[in-house]
């Protein structure tokens, strides 16, 4: 017998894990073809600092 919740939070982390991922493949290349101080970099900067901080708070030990 599966624990639903144990499931649950492992497809939630996984979940989290390739959002972080894209969110950073997406800052490195704008970061490439631009300033890092542009409007568009910082934006996505800043959304993987809320994505890394989601997960600290939910998955730290």
């Amino acid at each position: 017998m599966k624990r639903r919740g144990v499931e649950s939070l492992t497809h939630t982390k996984e979940n989290l894990l390739n959002r972080i991922e894209e969110c950073r493949n997406n800052m490195v290349t704008l970061a490439a073809e631009n300033p890092l101080s542009s409007l568009t970099v910082v934006r996505v900067s800043s959304e993987l600092d809320g994505l890394l901080n989601e997960y600290e708070k939910f998955f730290s030990i």
